[in-house]
């Protein structure tokens, strides 16, 4: 099809973060998904804080810098699905009657007022029906999610600096489980961690849906301060032998020390994992979803910081629960069809947001 006729053009994804942009594009090739391109850069130090833009030049000449840089083929688009910080955003499920659906997004604006905490005229908001599992009552389950507007503008206007033409905006939890969660459907709750370089997210998918995130302090680049301080060492040192000898001291001493060292960060991210299934499972009683829908039953991990060395077997005997390394192709390449990806998986799990966005962006923005 000419390009001049597809009224849904495709986009690349663009993930934001305080220390990095990421940018993956997909096509399609032979009725299948394969990675077109892929690069990430660093951005300098305060130019995003906390979510909020503080460098506008910074960020634009940041943006154009990562789409030229890519690898693979040049990015030829120049619409884009970005995500927008966790840390400003708010999402939750609510329960609407069955009316009409046209009569619906008044409704939802009218109710979200009662769970966002800003008036209702300062964000945006997004809000659609979760299919149901189990369907025998008189309601829908609609997923709602807000975003302040003066923190969002100013990505706009960046992106639009840039060359750019932003087809949709998304919270980042929401880009990781479309990559994440094999058909976007579960049968019974998963909680997804995305140990990024600044942050932890955790987010639970249940049924069709997110059903729960939230955010903590806790690292990647904290787990390497630990060691800095812990062993007195620099932190390029640090970052070394956190990569060689994770939580597997293989009888050394030097690998005994890391391990020390780590401690005191995953005893932190162990008790916050547990508060947060705690949480869930004590408010997720629901009938959409199946009879053991409120019990979370399985861990994924993603982000760069999934990779060290005896996590997820630490964290499955911490939490009583499989805990796996997530595979954030596993909606893009199918098992017949698989061309591999030009990246390893250890190397791809920090790039699970944009894939989610790219999928997303393949599909024409929806």
């Amino acid at each position: 099809m000419l390009e001049f006729l597809n009224l849904q053009p495709e986009a690349f994804g663009l993930d934001i973060s305080e220390v990095s942009l990421k940018i993956v594009n997909l096509e399609r090739r032979g009725g299948y998904l394969n990675l077109a391109s892929i690069g990430e850069i660093q951005i300098k130090e305060g130019v995003i804080r906390n979510g909020e833009i503080k460098d506008k030049e910074s960020l634009i000449k940041s943006i154009k810098r990562a789409i030229a840089e890519v690898k693979g083929k040049k990015v030829s688009t120049k619409y884009v699905i970005a995500s927008l910080p966790e840390e400003k955003s708010f999402l939750q499920v609510i329960q609407m009657p069955k009316i009409l659906e046209e009569d619906l997004k008044s409704a939802v604006i009218f109710e979200a007022e009662n769970y966002i905490p800003l008036p209702i005229e300062e964000v945006y908001l997004d809000s659609q029906i979760v299919e149901p599992v189990v369907d025998h009552l008189d309601h829908y389950d609609v997923l709602i999610s807000a975003l302040p507007k003066k923190m969002v503008d100013p990505y706009v206007e960046c992106f639009k600096a840039a060359g750019l033409k932003p087809l949709a905006l998304e919270i980042e939890s929401l880009s990781i489980a479309r990559s994440l969660v094999k058909d976007e459907l579960t049968s019974s709750p998963v909680l997804l961690i995305d140990l990024g370089a600044t942050k932890t997210s955790f987010i639970v998918f249940s049924g069709h849906s997110l059903r729960f995130t939230f955010s903590i302090p806790v690292s990647s680049q904290k787990f390497t301060e630990s060691i800095v301080r812990s062993m007195k060492i620099d932190q390029k040192e640090a970052e070394r032998l956190k990569v060689k000898y994770g939580l597997q001291t293989q009888a050394t001493k030097e690998g005994g020390e890391v391990f020390d060292a780590l401690i005191p960060p995953l005893t932190d991210l162990i008790e916050q994992i547990k508060k947060c299934l705690d949480y869930y499972q004590s408010h997720s009683g629901h009938e959409h979803l199946p009879p053991d829908g409120q019990e979370v039953k399985k861990v994924f991990l993603c982000g760069g910081g999934a990779n060290l060395k005896g996590l997820p077997a630490l964290l499955s005997q911490q939490l009583e629960l499989p805990v796996e390394i997530g595979n954030p192709w596993i909606n893009i390449l199918d098992e017949k069809n698989k061309e591999k990806p030009k990246i390893p998986l250890e190397e791809s799990l920090k790039y699970a947001t944009a894939i989610g966005l790219a999928l997303r962006g393949i599909r024409g923005g929806k």
